[in-house]
């Protein structure tokens, strides 16, 4: 079930909230002016299903997004705990960055933990299947999948480029609680 951990920056990054309650969560996340929504993802992927497999199962939905929210290219992110890149791809993930554009994630297979920070607090929101994340371009954040990766999420972007991370070399992701899926 989606999570969402408070931590604040001022007291030793120790938790100060943690809730279940999709109405908290949304309240929490407003100062970050990040979207959170849950939608149907009840599509059956299977294991090996790459790609275009995944954005074809939710087509009706990408194609629904993209025109919403001027989109111009899409991705999908599948790691399980096999991969043989997880390692790699979890530290990547893992250092704090901003972007020149929205980041949009919609979760259609299992979990991992977003991290969204201001000056005074850092938020660990745990997503999972049917959660739907938009955060704005230049928040500061990272992500992690945890040490056993599982999860699928579909990615939106406003330029074609798609996925570029400007990191801004802060070792805040080293000193908070990582995600243990």
């Amino acid at each position: 079930m989606t999570q969402l951990t408070a931590f604040d920056l001022k007291k030793d990054k120790t938790p100060t909230s943690a809730t279940r309650d999709e109405r908290e969560i949304r309240r929490a996340l407003l100062p970050f002016d990040v979207r959170f929504e849950r939608w149907e993802a009840t599509a059956q992927l299977p294991p090996g299903a790459g790609q275009d497999a995944v954005l074809a199962a939710y087509r009706r939905d990408v194609d629904r997004m993209m025109k919403l929210g001027g989109y111009q290219s899409v991705d999908v992110v599948r790691i399980h705990p096999e991969h043989p890149d997880r390692e790699a791809m979890r530290r990547k993930f893992l250092s704090e960055h901003t972007h020149d554009d929205d980041e949009v994630r919609f979760f259609v297979e299992g979990a991992g933990a977003f991290y969204l920070r201001n000056d005074d607090t850092v938020l660990k929101l745990v997503c999972e299947q049917g959660d739907l994340l938009s955060v704005p371009k230049h928040t500061r954040h990272w992500f992690d999948m945890g040490p056993r990766p599982l999860f699928a999420a579909i990615r939106l972007f406003t330029t074609p480029d798609g996925w570029v991370a400007t990191f801004t070399g802060d070792k805040i992701a080293d000193t908070v609680p990582k995600y243990e899926s």
